[in-house]
């Protein structure tokens, strides 16, 4: 089955324990934590300390996108805070073989995201190195945006080219999904979707129920 990956910027910053505890209790397996750097993206947000301040509250795989200029500086430290997965924008990289390989070394999985008007073509040649790949769907560095229709030809192209060179890729899809549209998301080929505000919004708990209600009825869409 896919895997939802509740997005921490959507969650109460006064009670962060709590809805992490909400929705790893409804059944979510992920936590998307979006570190920005207010260069690569406007917005700034968190960094190592509250990552590892959160590690120790739950078990949930910590996905981390850097949406920072030369992410290749904080990958140690990243991993030292409790990092699962280290994903760097291929835009944000001078040396994108070489992160990717530095993320490697630390013992986490690496993946590689792509604004919504960059090329799949962009990281082609390193797919291969990866084990997860991320369409942005939305420009990020802002919570709550709506989702851009023709990033899921992206996800379709990305899914028809993984199966191609004969690999394992999880696809991941962030931003803009909502229970409306997680079905025809699934359906081009990602696996594994980010949701902030759908989730955090209202009782994240129940909200997590119903994503993975959609992903049991819509199947195992990773191959």
């Amino acid at each position: 089955m896919a895997i939802l990956a509740p997005s921490l910027l959507g969650a109460d910053f006064k009670n962060l324990e709590r809805d992490i505890k909400a929705v790893e209790e409804a059944g979510a397996k992920y936590l998307h934590l979006d570190v920005m750097d207010g260069a690569f993206v406007p917005s700034i947000s968190f960094g190592m300390p509250v990552i590892a301040s959160l590690r120790g509250c739950t078990d949930l795989v910590f996905d981390v996108h850097m949406m920072v200029e030369e992410p290749v500086r904080y990958v140690k430290d990243l991993k030292k805070a409790g990092a699962d997965l280290i994903c760097v924008h291929a835009e944000a990289c001078r040396h994108l073989d070489s992160t990717i390989a530095q993320i490697r070394q630390t013992g986490a999985k690496a993946g590689v995201a792509l604004n919504p008007a960059t090329p799949i073509s962009a990281i082609d040649l390193v797919l291969p190195q990866v084990d997860m790949a991320l369409i942005m769907s939305v420009n990020p560095g802002f919570g709550g945006q709506k989702f851009i229709p023709y990033t899921l030809e992206k996800v379709r192209a990305l899914r028809k080219r993984v199966r191609e060179l004969g690999l394992y890729v999880d696809i991941q899809v962030d931003g803009g999904v909502t229970l409306d549209n997680v079905d025809t998301i699934l359906e081009a080929g990602a696996n594994v979707v980010v949701a902030g505000s759908s989730v955090f919004h209202g009782e994240p708990g129940e909200n997590v129920r119903k994503f993975l209600e959609i992903f049991g009825r819509t199947g195992n869409r990773d191959s």
